[in-house]
Parts: structure tokens; C-alpha cells; sequence
């Protein structure tokens, strides 16, 4: 029997969820009962990017271990105060791809509305972490710019929706911006990059999943899952109601030092995702933002572990392995 948004919300509502998610260093530690003296942590990071993580994240890291693969993610260290040539505030060349407040558009046929910049968690390595949001997402007041330049453009064939993340913003807000988007005759799918049903289950609500099975568009969301140990019981559940509004998921990946860069953690987080109905779409080569030197992997390296996955996974399973280059008119493999 199909599960329904009631059997799996619980009396919390997800925006009471993200209100009381995690923000100081001290509630941090203690809730993982975990001591300063074990880890080189520096609460002078979090004055430039804040920690912010829901409990429905943090309770799948382990009490204790200063090395979970989950807690390295979202912990701010000493590491990201040293400076690293290489690595910018714009690695991937979001600036130049603005067009109108909150619109990047990069690649032939489709576009991208950075809508919040909101997060329900803030990963260390994430490549618009120093963005200037304030200014440049697509807010109520300068939507309606961003919906005629799409309409002047009939070679758009697709919308994503990224942010911060989308599923931050409300229900109502969300399926007023679809239903804009709708309108234009050219458009045919619709993508929401999101980690918010990773990150906070609860998210997928019955409203979600109400304007999401209900839009005209061609509808993918693509998550962002490093590790295996994320998805548990309800992660699971989350997906599958999303799967039974006929949306298409796809997962993409950072290559983490430390984290994920072993072949057996890939292959068991591919094998993972598609039981849950998610198919791996990209496993990126991190992106050189400021303050993320120490989880970069070297490419002959990602190579090496690549060519490794593929031996043990049918080909289906196999991300694939990519980095964003700043001005390039698409992913560049990286063979």
C-alpha cells in the first residue's frame, strides 16, 4: 500500500524542524558528546560561514567519533582559515553567468534561479558559501525579470530550481513560481537541486507533494548524498513518496577527502541510492572554493578510485566522474 505524507510527517512541522536546528559550536559538541581538546576546531570559522545542521542530520553521526564521515562535513575546523592559491570565492563562475537577479545562465537549453539562499545545513565545502545572495536570487519582486527573459529565449527547454536550496522556501511560493514557469509554451522540464529530503525528511509534506504531482512539467530532483550512513528509515520514506508522484531522482556527489574517497563507501552509497529508486548522476571533483583546501582530492587520484567503481558496479550505478570549469559550455568528464 502506497504511504501517504501523514504516515510519515510527524506532529513537528518541518519549519518548527529547521527552526530549532543546531547553530552554536558548544550544543554541537555536546549533543555528540564530543570535547574541543579532540578535534581543531575554530569557533572564529563560523563568524564567516555559520554552522547550521538539523537534527534529523546529526542524529545519524555517531556520539564520539571525531571522525564520523557526516560530522566532517559540517564541522568548522582551523583548516579553512589558511589560504590556498588555487582557491576563490567564485570557483565555478557564477557571477559572470548572471543575467538577471538570481539567474545563471551557463549552458545551452536550460538555465539555473539561485531562489534562496537558504540552507537547512551548511556543508564546509560548498562552493557558493562566500555567493553574494543578498542581491543576486530570484526574490518575489524581480521574479517577473527572470520569467521574460526565459520567455524571449525558445531554445530553454529547462528551469532549475537551486539556491541555497529551493525546499526551503514555502509551498505556496514554490507552486506560484511553477506555475509562472508553466505558462511558457517552450519549457518542458523542470530540475530542483535539493538536500532538504536528505537533510530534513519531513520536508516532503503533503503540499510538496501535491503542485509536484501536479505541474506539467517533466519533473527531476536531484539530491546531494556523500555517504551512505545519511540515508536511513526516513530518508527511505521520503523518497518514496516522492517516487509516487511519478518525479524522476537523481543523486549527485562531492569527492570528499576523508570522507568518501574509498571504493568501498562509493560503490555501497550507489548500491544504496538506487534502492531507494535514486540513480547516481555526477560525482564531482571538488569545487576550489576559499576554505576548502583540505577535503580536495587529487585528480590522478579521483582517477584511480574511479576506474576502481566501475569495475565493481554496472555501469548504471556509476556517477559520472566530473569537474565544473568556470566559463566551459558543460561538465568536463574527467576520464
Amino acid at each position: 500500500m502506497p504511504l501517504t505524507a501523514s504516515q510519515t510527517t510527524p506532529q513537528t512541522s518541518w519549519q518548527q524542524e529547521l527552526a530549532k536546528a543546531c547553530r552554536q559550536l558548544p550544543e554541537l559538541l555536546n549533543y555528540l558528546e564530543l570535547d574541543l581538546k579532540q578535534i581543531s576546531v575554530n569557533p572564529q570559522v563560523t563568524t564567516k560561514f555559520p554552522l547550521h545542521v538539523t537534527y534529523a542530520y546529526l542524529s545519524r553521526i555517531e556520539k564520539g567519533n571525531p571522525n564520523d564521515p557526516l560530522l566532517r562535513q559540517i564541522l568548522p575546523i582551523d583548516d579553512e582559515l589558511v589560504f590556498h592559491p588555487g582557491y576563490t570565492t567564485n570557483p565555478v563562475g557564477d557571477l559572470e553567468a548572471g543575467q538577471t537577479p538570481g539567474l545563471l545562465h551557463k549552458y545551452h537549453g536550460r538555465l539555473l534561479l539561485i531562489t534562496t539562499g537558504g540552507c537547512s545545513i551548511n556543508c564546509r565545502y560548498c562552493f557558493r558559501r562566500e555567493y553574494p545572495y543578498n542581491g543576486n536570487q530570484t526574490s518575489k519582486s524581480v521574479e517577473q525579470a527572470a520569467i521574460n527573459y526565459i520567455k524571449q529565449r525558445p531554445e530553454i527547454s529547462e528551469v532549475i530550481l537551486s539556491g541555497g536550496d529551493p525546499l526551503i522556501l514555502s509551498d505556496a511560493r514554490l507552486s506560484s513560481m511553477v506555475a509562472k514557469l508553466e505558462e511558457i509554451p517552450h519549457l518542458k522540464r523542470l530540475r530542483i537541486h535539493t538536500r532538504l529530503p536528505v537533510t530534513l525528511p519531513s520536508r516532503v509534506d503533503s503540499p510538496l507533494l501535491k503542485w509536484l504531482s501536479r505541474t506539467r512539467l517533466t519533473t527531476s530532483i536531484v539530491l546531494h548524498v556523500n555517504h551512505p550512513n545519511e540515508l536511513d528509515g526516513a530518508v527511505s520514506e521520503a523518497l518514496l513518496l516522492l517516487r509516487q508522484t511519478g518525479v524522476i531522482l537523481l543523486n549527485q556527489s562531492v569527492l570528499l577527502k576523508g570522507i568518501n574517497d574509498s571504493e568501498l563507501t562509493l560503490c555501497e552509497l550507489s548500491e544504496s541510492l538506487f534502492q531507494n529508486g535514486v540513480l547516481p548522476y555526477y560525482l564531482h571533483l571538488l569545487d576550489k572554493v576559499s576554505g576548502s583546501q583540505h577535503f580536495d582530492l587529487p585528480e590522478a587520484d579521483a582517477r584511480l578510485l574511479y576506474h576502481k567503481i566501475r569495475s565493481k558496479l554496472p555501469g548504471y550505478l556509476v556517477p559520472t566522474l566530473v569537474r565544473e570549469r568556470s566559463g566551459f559550455p558543460y561538465k568536463s568528464p574527467v576520464l
